[in-house]
């Protein structure tokens, strides 16, 4: 039998960057080790307590809920040394013996972070006098009051201090904790702590400082510890630990230590059994909703607003749809969750009545008809086939999810609404834990080693950057990675220590949505805890929320409600017709033809290349084909073949076949794929008698792959479906195609709720374009790479963009007459408060003459001189008098003036005329007007891109014709994958490959952004001559995409487009739309071609009825193709319709 012994004293990954140990680790050990108990202790905190109760339970162990707690000898209000006071915080651990002692763990520990923050989360002996009882205090470790007071100023004071503890914890509740971790300090403690026991009758325990798993983590653990103070590990003045003992220990192990102290041990078991709390899991904690007067119950109040609004959206309720609702708001009732639904319903009321522009929906929540009626959301379930039980399900009682999306500049509004509306102490924000990834921790763990960077750089990417990738699978899978660990013993230890470290819990923040509203104020329910941005948040993440029965919503911001907004705000203003978002049909017809063309760029989910080539491919003709999509585009169905088989069968390449009649009404709108779980759950439940709450368990189960649950539902499918006259191989078929499609099924409730912002997004874009633009542009002002994708996107549209003018244009992207004028907020350097400044003076007394008049009227603490510059370089000034040289060059005596103009009328002093006696207007001063490369250059640097020109102008039809992909496609291009992209050499990089040959990194920049390729030494040997700085190329090669970066181009060869060159043609392939091209165009793209002769052989491709049809090789010789035939060509058929094959570059 093993000595009796439980660990009271332990640390998981919560105690941040001081403990390796995940909690489900931490209970696995203690269950291996037959202990009955284990306690969980991290620092401060109770971040990790309720994933460490549920995996106690799940293991059947007792879960021992604390914390060790610093405590403050002076007041927790203290900030810095104080004359005659201590100034060190000591460490003291605490323990629940009951829900008394658990909630007093948790005032504990908020009022640390909220009041006694210094450095670490503190309490003092007025905090723990008020809020111990119910618990158990120990010693703790060195660093404990009693063993500091032993070791510094002698007995006496030790005693003094434990008896102290011991009144304030109460006979029996306070314990003096031995340890020992081969420490000399300790050994003496120890000696002193028998001898205080013995004097003072305070009980004897003993306890092992736990930080980590095993000993041979001890090593991670001082990396760990290199993280938190920022040091490495050769640091000889570094903060360590100095032993390896901070293991957790066998119960044998532990009475070696200690052979002399069997009560101590014994004393571990009993206080483990003492200590007993139980968190009711799954009782709800809702806030009281406050009932407009004639109202009994949540529940009535509940039913009338949810009938009332059904009819204002259906007019006569009809049976079908009162049945529904009833047995909705039956099931919302038997769950307790009227309160719930009344909240949320408050929370989007009192935006709508706001203008705050709230979003149709997200996730699960559009299945439910009384979301639909109370207007929450706006996505008919009835119209559309989305479940109610796919939200809430009958069979199993969890917390409904319901997520808001709202405006994101009016966001803060909503918060400060509920925050008012229930009280600032019964509302906050939800606390999330970022973790050390897998690239992340080998980047983290190289730098405390002192790997050299570009070798931990190398490494790290070759570790795939997808979600979810581990270590030990990149080791597994990656021939070169396990390569160069198996050959390198530095290499070997970064990795052992990052698979030690991998996951674990890096640091705190505020999750981006998540709030909580508790029916008292939160202490009484949750621990709290304060960012160094002063948020308060919860200890407890959204799962450990969730847990314990607290109202969880998620408010959040999204920019595309902003563009709708704005747009239409425009609309009005331009147009005069008023449109509301939910006014918007979902059946266009110049939508769907928008969405067919793939010029979807900043419609809403739509925008990838990716997803545009599957919209071109596609074609989708109605709201169900858009809602399809979004479930399509991911990487499941992509890589399994089933978006390519869901386009054949929609366009009839292929026989949609059922494998029963009463499949077609459920798959017809997927063309007979089983898309969503949704259509799972119909299946099971009209073919196999399922009720929707049990269907909605097989849909889990199939999705998680839970093979025991998934035997038992086959026979139960089997059965069912025999009982209703389908034949058993039928329903076995049936079943293996839903295990099949379940795999990569998508919640329908979702990909309609978003369908709908497609639509709306795409209907702004295709009737209102400039609208549409600038209010996206607007919503993206400060990412230049972005502002460089849209501005090229309205080059595309035919959206005029008006420069920026100062006194024109306004901070945000403004669209009148059908031309967009620029905002000049997204001018670098400037910020919106500056441009704010002027358009409000601009507003009030005119327009500005002068650089000396503009400077004149803007005090020059509100803008500065640098502001000006990258107005002037911008070309934000040129509506005002000289060139934009002369401006620069008068700028610093202009602002001179204008700044002692200033002071003089702040103090009061003027000519004797009330003027300055400086003349208003000085002469600009005489010098040379930048060139046009100059000025484009300038403008780059001050706007993040070319606005007036751009010196690939005279080759954008051109690069058009020769290319298959843009740099903002390339990003997203699968590995593999042939390219042509072409653009101005901006940057080269020459570096060797292994074998010390020459090789170069590439950057090339088109209109739509930049891109790197790479030139092995073969193909920089024959290419070098065209790569020189702002040469045009073209280059070919293979897209190559390393662990989820963005993709590159290796490089096979190089065509120079530039000046003086003169590219032989193999090929002219010309798309023909017969759809859309009229007997005029026709006779015009003969005329380009007619008497041309040349080599290049001509072909048409021919497409008709919305998809390729056919191709034919033109009899006549071939063409001549020069500049003259390029031009010809864009102007009648458009650039993107002609593909050029170079002769020396492959088809």
């Amino acid at each position: 039998m093993s000595a009796p012994f439980v660990h009271l004293h332990a640390h998981s990954e919560y105690s941040l960057l001081d403990g390796s140990i995940k909690v489900k680790n931490l209970v696995r050990r203690a269950k291996d080790l037959d202990m009955p108990a284990v306690a969980l202790t991290d620092h401060g905190n109770l971040f990790g307590m309720i994933h460490f109760y549920k995996a106690a339970k799940r293991a059947g162990i007792k879960p021992i809920l604390g914390m060790e707690a610093y405590i403050t000898r002076g007041s927790r209000h203290d900030r810095g040394r104080k004359k005659g006071e201590p100034s060190q915080t000591d460490h003291l651990i605490l323990l629940a013996r009951n829900l008394d002692g658990y909630h007093n763990l948790i005032k504990l520990s908020s009022i640390a972070y909220l009041e006694g923050f210094y450095y670490k989360p503190r309490i003092d002996f007025e905090t723990l006098q008020s809020h111990a009882d119910g618990l158990i205090g120990t010693t703790a470790c060195l660093r404990g009051t009693v063993a500091q007071l032993a070791l510094n100023d002698g007995y006496e004071a030790a005693k003094a201090f434990a008896c102290r503890y011991r009144d304030v914890f109460g006979a029996g509740n306070y314990y003096i904790e031995m340890q020992d971790h081969g420490l000399e300090p300790q050994k003496q403690l120890n000696e002193i702590y028998r001898r205080l026991s013995a004097d003072t009758g305070i009980p004897l325990i003993v306890s092992n400082d736990v930080h980590y798993l095993d000993r041979e983590d001890a090593e991670a653990q001082e990396a760990l510890l290199c993280l938190q103070t920022g040091s490495d590990m050769d640091d000889p003045k570094r903060f360590r630990f100095s032993t390896t003992e901070l293991f957790f220990k066998t119960p044998a192990e532990m009475a070696a230590l200690f052979p002399d102290d069997p009560q101590a041990l014994e004393n571990t078991v009993a206080i483990a059994e003492r200590c007993d709390v139980e968190l009711k899991e799954g009782e709800l904690h809702l806030p009281r909703f406050p009932l407009p007067e004639g109202f009994a119950s949540n529940g009535d109040y509940l039913r009338h607003l949810a009938f009332e609004g059904a009819a204002q959206r259906y007019g006569d309720v009809s049976e079908a749809t009162r049945k529904r609702l009833d047995f909705e708001l039956s099931v919302i009732a038997k769950m307790g969750f009227d309160g719930y639904f009344l909240i949320v319903r408050d929370i989007v009321h009192h935006a709508r009545e706001r203008d705050i522009p709230v979003g149709p929906g997200r996730g699960s929540a559009a299945g439910s008809l009384v979301t639909y009626a109370l207007g929450i959301t706006d996505v008919d379930p009835l119209a559309h086939g989305l479940l109610f039980e796919r939200m809430l399900n009958p069979e199993r009682v969890s917390m409904p999810d319901i997520d808001i999306d709202f405006c994101f500049e009016r966001r803060d509004e909503v918060i400060r609404y509920v925050i008012d509306r229930y009280g600032q102490d019964n509302v906050c924000q939800i606390i999330t834990f970022g973790t050390m990834a897998a690239r992340a921790v080998v980047r983290d763990v190289g730098r405390v080693l002192k790997v050299p960077y570009d070798e931990v750089d190398r490494i790290a990417k070759l570790i795939p950057g997808v979600t979810g990738t581990s270590l030990r699978e990149s080791l597994e899978n990656i021939s070169e990675l396990k390569t160069l660990v198996d050959n390198s013993a530095d290499y070997a230890r970064l990795m052992k220590l990052s698979l030690t470290l991998e996951g674990i819990s890096r640091h705190a923040s505020t999750h981006a949505a998540g709030m909580i509203i508790t029916p008292t104020p939160l202490v009484n329910h949750v621990p709290l805890y304060k960012s160094n941005r002063d948020e308060i948040t919860t200890q407890y993440d959204m799962k450990s929320i969730d847990a314990i029965g607290l109202l969880k919503i998620d408010v959040l911001g999204l920019r595309t409600l902003t563009v709708i907004d704005k747009a239409l705000r425009m609309v009005e203003e331009n147009h005069g017709r008023r449109i509301r978002p939910e006014d918007i049909p979902l059946e266009d017809e110049k939508t769907y033809e928008l969405l067919r063309s793939g010029r979807t760029v900043g419609v809403f989910q739509l925008e990838s290349s990716g997803m545009r080539e599957l919209l071109t491919n596609l074609r989708p003709t109605g709201f169900h084909d858009v809602v399809a999509v979004n479930a399509l585009y991911r990487p499941g169905p992509l890589g399994s073949g089933m978006v390519t088989h869901f386009v054949d069968c929609k366009h009839a390449r292929k026989e949609i076949a059922y494998e029963h009649e009463l499949l077609e009404p459920i798959l017809r709108d997927t063309y007979g794929v089983i898309l969503y779980q949704e259509q799972v759950m119909r299946i099971a439940s009209d073919l196999a008698g399922f009720s929707l709450g049990e269907a909605d368990l097989l849909r889990k189960a199939m999705g998680k792959k839970q093979k025991d649950v998934m035997a038992e539902q086959r026979k139960q499918f089997i059965e069912g479906a025999r009982a209703r006259g389908i034949a058993r191989s039928t329903a076995e078929k049936i079943f293996s195609q839903m295990e099949k499609f379940a795999e990569y099924g998508f919640n329908k409730s979702h990909s309609a709720a978003y369908a709908v912002l497609s639509i709306r997004t795409g209907f702004i874009k295709a009737h209102y374009p400039a609208e549409f633009m600038a209010a996206t542009l607007s919503s993206e002002i400060d990412d230049t790479d972005r502002i460089t994708v849209l501005m090229e996107e309205c080059r595309e549209c035919g959206v005029e963009v008006v420069p920026p003018n100062i006194n024109t244009c306004h901070p945000e992207f403004r669209a009148r007459e059908g031309r967009i004028y620029y905002g000049l907020g997204a001018v670098k350097n400037v910020g919106m408060a500056a441009v704010e400044t002027i358009v409000a003076e601009r507003s009030e007394a005119g327009a500005f003459r002068s650089l000396e008049n503009l400077c004149g009227r803007i005090n020059s603490r509100l803008v500065t001189r640098r502001v000006y510059e990258s107005l002037i370089a911008a070309g934000a000034l040129d509506a005002l008098p000289g060139h934009r040289a002369q401006k620069l060059a008068a700028l610093e005596t202009v602002t001179e003036r204008a700044a002692r103009r200033f002071r003089d009328q702040a103090l009061g002093q003027s000519s004797l005329f009330g003027e300055s006696e400086e003349p208003d207007e000085a002469p600009l001063p005489e010098v040379a007007p930048w060139t046009a490369q100059e000025q484009l250059q300038k403008e780059k640097e001050s706007l993040g891109f070319f606005l007036s020109g751009h010196p690939l102008d005279r080759y954008r039809d051109l690069i058009t014709m020769i290319r298959t992909t843009t740099s903002r496609e390339l990003r997203d291009m699968p590995g593999g994958e042939r390219a042509l992209i072409g653009g101005m050499v901006t940057a080269v990089k020459l570096t060797t490959d292994r074998n010390q040959r020459q090789m170069a990194f590439v950057t090339i920049e088109d209109p739509e952004g930049q891109a790197e390729v790479v030139m092995f030494a073969d193909v920089l040997e024959k290419s070098r001559r065209h790569i020189g700085e702002n040469s045009v190329v073209v280059v070919e090669g293979r897209v190559s995409r390393r662990n989820g970066g963005d993709g590159k181009v290796l490089v096979n060869s190089v065509l120079s487009v530039g000046e003086d060159q003169t590219p032989s043609w193999k090929e002219v392939h010309v798309t023909i739309d017969l759809d859309h091209m009229g007997e005029e165009k026709v006779d015009e793209l003969k005329g380009v071609l007619t008497g041309r002769p040349g080599d290049s052989r001509v072909f048409f491709h021919i497409q008709e009825n919305g998809r390729r049809s056919y191709v034919i090789r033109a009899r006549s010789q071939g063409v001549l193709v020069d500049p003259a035939l390029v031009s010809g060509l864009s102007a009648s058929v458009g650039a993107c319709n002609v593909r050029l094959v170079p002769a020396g570059i492959g088809a």
